[in-house]
């Protein structure tokens, strides 16, 4: 460019310009498969993303914005991740995809905090072509009538381009500026990671295959992330040159545990490629890794100290007694009584002892809702195949007092949205349904 070659230049004007020009053709297959990369990476942000073809992949992230802290650290963390891929990203947040698309490729540090209008209408005319199905014949349409920029074209009468053969101009401007749904599709991530990456110049140096190595593990701790999985082992395979009597050399490197720990997999392959003899010079890496297993989450504390390390609880509960007193601060605990309104109590809070672990609490020997209205509330008789168990007797005792005369059949039914609840039949006449409770 400092040369004096531009985009849109035949291969002998570029050539004329500067004859030591160093021309690769371009291959789009390649192109589309390190596409599908990022936007296999990018799941361990979003699982709302999809492809934008030849060059933009469009991210969802209204509903992850807090889970990174906003959108600046969020674009940030995306920045790094993408330059650790080997790869140099522009980013752009818009209300719609489409101008998503356009302001990444022709805004130039435009802000987000504007109106959607107010960043669209100054983008040059030729973003109408990015991504929409507005040919070149409509372009030079709008040119010729001395328009340069989106607001100009977007006050122009909307049926004058559509007696112009230009209805694909203002098709594209109400998707970008939201006046009509602009859907995409999901992009599915695969269920087997495999990533090639060839390298610049063919090497047989450790280093220079570990730093390649690098950038293909970096694409597989965003697969791992996005499906909060781990892997037992994936499998490096080196190849070698045309020339070279072998193609290529597998290494199947197993982790010794379920892991996604990138440094883990770095380290086992340095030492795999320490002792591995190269009958030539590698010209490409491949990394294939199946069969992710589910990651248990790290057991937390509800008071996480900010080191990351477990607050004390004891602590905290002395200072609730001691600022709001003894009476405020108490525990529920379950009590064996058969009547779900006696089957607690409250009780004196207790420091936790970490030296029992935990305990799971006994499950009831009849189900139980999570969820107990304050008061039962009638309801029609349900349908007989709507009723999925019982019925348990639920009645009061001699020890409720003489004025104590509930005498209940319980049920578990399927309610009409596909809830489970708990209902009654009350044993006095004229028997009478009731709403009880609600399972989680």
């Amino acid at each position: 460019m400092a040369r004096g070659v531009e985009p849109g230049l035949g291969r002998a004007s570029a050539l004329a310009i500067a004859p030591e020009l160093c021309l690769v053709d371009r291959q789009p297959a390649l192109e589309h498969a390190a596409l599908i990369d990022i936007a296999t990476w990018a799941g361990r942000f979003t699982p709302a993303i999809s492809l934008d073809p030849p060059h933009a992949i469009l991210l969802e992230v209204e509903t992850c914005l807090r889970l990174f802290g906003g959108l600046v650290p969020l674009g940030r963390q995306i920045t790094k991740g993408i330059e650790e891929l080997g790869f140099h990203a522009r980013l752009a947040v818009a209300q719609t995809p489409l101008a998503a698309r356009w302001l990444a490729r022709f805004g130039a540090g435009d802000d987000a905090g504007k109106a959607l209008a107010a960043r669209l209408d100054p983008l040059p005319l030729i973003a109408l072509a990015d991504g929409t199905p507005v040919g070149p014949d409509s372009l030079d349409l709008l040119t010729g009538t001395g328009h340069a920029s989106l607001g100009e074209v977007r006050r122009l009468p909307r049926h004058g381009l559509a007696r112009r053969h230009a209805q694909a101009v203002t098709d594209a401007l109400d998707r970008a500026y939201g006046r009509i749904p602009d859907p995409r599709p999901w992009f599915s991530p695969p269920e087997r990671y495999a990533s090639r990456l060839p390298l610049p110049t063919p090497s047989d140096q450790v280093d220079t295959l570990l730093f390649a190595a690098r950038r293909l593990l970096a694409g597989l701790a965003g697969w791992l992330d996005a499906r909060q999985a781990g892997i037992e082992r994936f499998t490096l395979v080196l190849e070698f040159e045309r020339n070279s009597q072998a193609p290529e050399a597998p290494l199947e490197i197993v982790l010794g545990t379920l892991s996604q720990d990138m440094q883990r997999c770095q380290l086992l392959a340095r030492e795999h490629l320490n002792r591995l003899p190269l009958p030539a010079a590698v010209d490409a890496l491949r990394l294939t890794a199946d069969e992710p297993h589910p990651l248990a989450p790290p057991a937390g504390e509800l008071f996480q100290g900010d080191d990351g390390q477990p607050g004390d609880a004891g602590l905290l509960l002395a200072t609730l007694r001691a600022r709001l007193g003894d009476q405020a601060v108490r525990c529920l605990t379950s009590h064996p009584d058969h009547r779900p309104e006696k089957a607690w109590r409250w009780v004196e809070p207790q420091p936790p002892d970490r030296s029992r672990g935990r305990q799971e609490p006994p499950l009831p020997a009849s189900p139980r809702p999570l969820w107990l209205l304050p008061e039962p509330r009638p309801i029609p008789a349900p349908p007989p195949w709507t009723l999925l168990t019982g019925p348990e007797r639920i009645a009061s005792g001699w020890w409720d007092g003489p004025e104590a005369t509930v005498r209940r059949d319980y049920f578990v039914a399927r309610s009409q949205d596909g809830g489970l609840a708990w209902v009654f039949r009350d044993g006095v006449a004229p028997h009478y349904w009731y709403l009880h409770g609600h399972f989680a």
